[in-house]
């Protein structure tokens, strides 16, 4: 026969706690149940409409019809397009490749901005130039761009870009680096002095690209060749940020700043603008998801 089991009131509150620690989340579980969360992606583009984002246009080429809008007696339009206005359709939504994209055709320079802003992300998005041209860039390289960290008004720089730093979408010089307005950056980098251009060295001094010295080229061309889809990638954290291309860095960006009534400040968040700058470019897939840190490597 078993002898009856008898605990003593210490034993039992000891046996209790033990449950407890069991049935309760450790301060360890609760914080990777947080990472995991945080890891998680949030779509930038439903693939139906443009929801979330909003558009500002300049003023048009004097090649652009645009009913209603004032022109000078040479035929030069004398007024932006605007916010929240899109007359000739330079942003829609289309099927490319049996899949929903974001069209920007480029005919008004312009550009497609997020309702909210954000720091510390991940961002990443696809995209392939399309075939349409238009001045004044009819005859250049095809471009377009990503900017973050765009705060202030529409339209502060060259009429139409918000204040920003810019992760370059051109042929041949995607992930190039670009201050705008009056944002300030620190990245390593040397003169090419034949070319007269800046190129992203790891291994060298920091430079400071301001307004005065606004470019730094990446460090090599890893876009795929036209009509190919490619992946862009913007890492970015506290005022350090990292552009990718096809899976490969190729800028490193910090002590990211801008000039605000004579004095530095950080500048580490704010809305992300695609750009409308004379070529036809599609963009999907653009997604973000916050970061604690940058990663290994980066």
């Amino acid at each position: 026969m078993k002898q009856p089991i008898v605990m003593s009131f210490s034993s039992l509150f000891i046996f209790s706690i033990f449950l407890l620690s069991c049935t309760n989340p450790s301060s360890k579980d609760s914080s990777e149940a947080a990472t995991t969360a945080e890891s998680q992606w949030d779509s930038l583009f439903n693939g139906k409409n443009l929801q979330g984002w909003y558009s500002y246009q300049k003023a048009p080429e004097s090649t652009s019809e645009v009913p209603g809008l004032n022109r000078d007696d040479q035929g030069n339009y004398t007024e932006a397009v605007g916010l929240h206005r899109d007359p000739l359709h330079v942003f829609t939504v289309v099927m490319e490749d049996d899949a929903p994209a974001i069209r920007i055709s480029g005919e008004v320079f312009g550009i497609l901005v997020t309702e909210k802003e954000y720091e510390n992300y991940h961002l990443s998005l696809q995209f392939k130039w399309g075939t349409a041209k238009y001045p004044p860039r009819k005859n250049e390289k095809r471009d377009s761009g990503i900017l973050y960290h765009s705060i202030g008004s529409e339209g502060v720089w060259g009429g139409v870009w918000m204040r920003s730093l810019e992760c370059q979408v051109q042929e041949g010089d995607c992930g190039d680096y670009i201050s705008v307005d009056t944002v300030l950056a620190d990245i390593p980098a040397t003169l090419d002095e034949e070319n007269n251009l800046y190129l992203y060295s790891p291994e060298s001094e920091s430079l400071t690209f301001s307004p005065e010295r606004s470019y730094c080229h990446k460090s090599k061309d890893y876009e795929n060749p036209r009509g190919e889809w490619n992946t862009m990638e913007i890492y970015t954290f506290g005022n350090k940020s990292v552009h990718m291309v096809n899976g490969q860095v190729n800028n490193r960006i910090s002590n990211s700043r801008h000039i605000m009534k004579g004095k530095e400040l950080p500048l580490t968040k704010g809305k992300i603008q695609l750009q409308s700058e004379g070529a036809e470019i599609f963009y999907r897939n653009i997604k973000i998801k916050a970061i604690r840190e940058l990663p290994v490597g980066l």
